[in-house]
């Protein structure tokens, strides 16, 4: 048997290929009310997690359409509240049935409220057993009175030691909660002929009935610094934090459940794993911008077989623009394996995931989504993505890295490598005094009389002060569009901080800044990350010319488009995927000879293309030769299986080429396939009418 031990590195061989990936749009789910649920669902919400579950969960929870989505968000719940989760049971999700069943059976009884609605039982759900419990119940100066002692309850975010107190306010009937502020100490007392509003003169009165009850009417922390003119606003303070105790939980999973519920398998859909997160658009040399991003999850689990880990990292990203169209999709597996050796030395890491892609200028929102094969744990994040057009002068924003070396690989592209230098950003922008704050910004299209004029002004600001600056001509850099510089920070102390870049022509006027937060730890030793990332293709390599060509023909630029893809396809006439990708865009020109050139020598080898047979087969059907067309489409779906497009234009060049009666058998078989299509079964109400 494998265990699951939670790590924070891995070192992996990246195998790279595109694929057509869709990420659903998330769909406007109408939000229920609680009523609307199914009883057991409306029980399990306004009852049973009433007291833990947060706005944000219960919001989600009423948007979910199906029980089988109600049942995987209920699970997903108690997963993330459960503090151990390498053991079979969930330790927190029983001892919360316990209180709510305990509630019900002792705080129920003598009257019609159900136990769990009472005050009593709400404090005993969120909190549980009282260390202590002192009753007054048969006084008869005072009404009766229960004061509950907790003690240990600073990992909910509560004092050490604190009292919970009930009342009777008539004597009999339900148990209050009592709040110093709202009831003070003459509350307590049966028979108060004094000022209502001299608190001092109440509780002396109480004090010589009962000491306990009087100190507790003032303040209902022990510690507290009490003053006989007014109780302690800490007692609410304290009420109000016990309430919202059982709340203080990552939520973010169920966002992210109900993006990706109709995306993801369902043995993912429970476990999802929180992350830090970057991206930055970084202009190479050759002037093709990239995105560099990564993406930092919280845990990474791996499983122990026969004294090896291992997982299997799926990752899937997408690119849309602001219409919805999907411009750019990959797909990567990242199969990990570590010896004993390997997991001793990579184990205390975190864990970063880096790379990068070229994109065309224009604003997107990029989705990354990673599955976790072994654990069925996924993580995600969506960003908006910027891409400067070609004339305009702007500027990046910053990029802060707590290390800067020299790359090896001064001939390859890699992510966030600039130049000759490797950049190891954190998402979380977090630096020690022993680090150097490494700044990395861009100026696009520059004007020449900025570039020899101008200045570059960094700035650190604290509590809107500046307290450290430096200025610099920008025709002293040595490459006008990038800047990279660096700042010691063993002289500021640990804070935040606030790094303000600006540029500033001639006249000492600024025109263009950015900003970003940045903060220092106490800590000398921040722990920094294991890296997975890989190595990409030589700026030069003619895929970067086909994914550029595929992200404008799936933008609708046809002429960008063929210009890109014909590069790529010049360079390497025998690479399918470069073929392809030009057929399709030569296609939708109305290029059909020249897709019949290109696609021909894909299927006269031994090994034969079959991919290219559905594009071959429409541009025969274009240029009317519909023999040569049906052969193609008949050889696509004998490999490839049944596709209701590829049949119906099968039937259609029967029909042209005058075999109707196998034009109607394919659009028959179509239609068995798919009834609901009007136009073939006119075609075949027409054929059968002619027989």
């Amino acid at each position: 048997m494998g265990s699951r031990i939670k790590i924070f590195a891995f070192l992996s061989i990246i195998i790279f290929f595109l694929s057509v990936f869709y990420f659903a749009p998330e769909a406007a789910a109408d939000k229920k009310t609680a009523k609307e649920l199914p009883e057991r669902y409306r029980k399990w919400l306004e009852e049973e997690v009433v007291y833990i579950i947060t706005a944000k969960e219960r919001e989600i929870f009423l948007q979910l359409n199906t029980d089988r989505e109600r049942d995987i968000f209920i699970d997903a719940f108690w997963k993330q509240r459960d503090p151990y989760p390498n053991t079979p049971e969930n330790e927190f999700k029983k001892e919360h049935y316990r209180r709510l069943n305990y509630a019900n059976r002792i705080f129920g009884r003598g009257t019609p409220t159900p136990g769990w609605r009472t005050e009593k039982g709400r404090i005993y759900i969120i909190l549980g057993e009282p260390n202590q419990i002192e009753k007054y119940e048969n006084e008869t100066e005072i009404i009766p009175t229960e004061i509950w002692f907790y003690q240990g309850k600073a990992d909910l975010g509560l004092p050490n030691s604190f009292n919970i107190v009930f009342i009777q306010r008539e004597g009999f009937g339900d148990w209050e909660l009592y709040s110093p502020i709202r009831d003070g100490p003459k509350t307590f007392l049966r028979f108060y002929n004094g000022d209502p509003a001299n608190i001092s003169q109440a509780y002396n009165q109480l004090a010589k009935i009962q000491p306990n009850v009087a100190q507790v009417s003032i303040s209902l922390i022990p510690q507290d610094q009490i003053t006989l003119t007014a109780p302690s606003i800490a007692s609410d303070i304290l009420i109000s934090h016990v309430f919202e105790a059982p709340k203080k939980i990552e939520d973010e999973y169920a966002e992210k459940l109900l993006k990706y519920k109709d995306i993801i398998e369902v043995e993912y859909t429970a476990n999802y794993v929180g992350n830090d997160s970057l991206a930055q658009v970084i202009q190479d040399e050759s002037g093709t911008f990239f995105v560099h991003y990564l993406l930092e999850p919280k845990r990474l689990s791996m499983e122990l077989i026969e004294g090896t880990y291992y997982t299997t990292l799926e990752i899937n990203g997408q690119v849309t623009d602001t219409k919805g169209r999907r411009i750019f999709q990959f797909n990567k597996k990242l199969p990990v394996k570590f010896n004993q050796n390997q997991f001793q030395q990579f184990k205390s890491k975190l864990f970063s995931y880096q790379d990068a892609f070229p994109l065309i200028e224009g604003t997107y929102t990029f989705h990354l989504l990673i599955k976790n094969a072994i654990s069925k744990e996924f993580t995600s994040f969506e960003k908006t993505i910027f891409v400067p057009s070609s004339s305009e002068f702007r500027m990046s924003p910053l990029l802060l890295a707590p290390s800067l070396k020299e790359s090896p690989y001064q001939s390859q592209s890699k992510a966030f490598k600039i130049g000759k230098h490797q950049l190891y950003p954190s998402p979380r922008n977090d630096f020690s005094q022993n680090d150097n704050l490494n700044v990395f910004f861009e100026l696009y299209n520059l004007p020449e009389d900025i570039e020899k004029n101008g200045k570059i002004k960094l700035a650190i600001y604290t509590n809107n002060q500046e307290i450290w600056s430096e200025s610099k001509d920008i025709d002293q850099s040595p490459q006008k569009s990038q800047f990279l510089e660096s700042i010691h920070l063993k002289k500021f102390q640990p804070a935040n901080y606030l790094l303000k870049v600006s540029v500033f022509d001639k006249n000492n006027k600024e025109l263009l800044s950015q900003q970003a937060h940045f903060f220092i730890s106490a800590k000398l030793n921040l722990p920094r990350p294991f890296i997975c990332t890989e190595l990409m293709a030589p700026p030069e390599d003619p895929v970067y010319d086909y994914i550029i060509g595929g992200e404008f023909f799936n933008k609708g630029q046809l002429q960008k488009a063929k210009l890109f893809l014909e590069k790529a396809y010049n360079k390497k006439p025998k690479n399918l995927k470069f073929a392809l990708g030009l057929a399709k865009a030569l296609f939708e020109s109305k290029k059909y000879k020249r897709v019949v050139n290109i696609l021909l020598p894909f299927v006269q080898d031994e090994k034969i293309e079959y991919r290219c047979y559905d594009l071959l087969g429409k541009s025969y059907q274009a240029l009317s030769q519909y023999s040569l067309a049906a052969d193609c489409y008949k050889r696509y779906l004998a490999h490839f299986g049944t596709n209701l497009k590829i049949l119906n234009a099968l039937g259609e060049c029967y029909y042209q080429s005058g075999n109707k009666t196998q034009a109607l058998d394919a659009w028959k078989k179509s239609l068995e396939l798919d009834s609901n299509q009007k136009e073939i079964e006119e075609k075949v109400r027409l054929l059968e009418k002619k027989k």
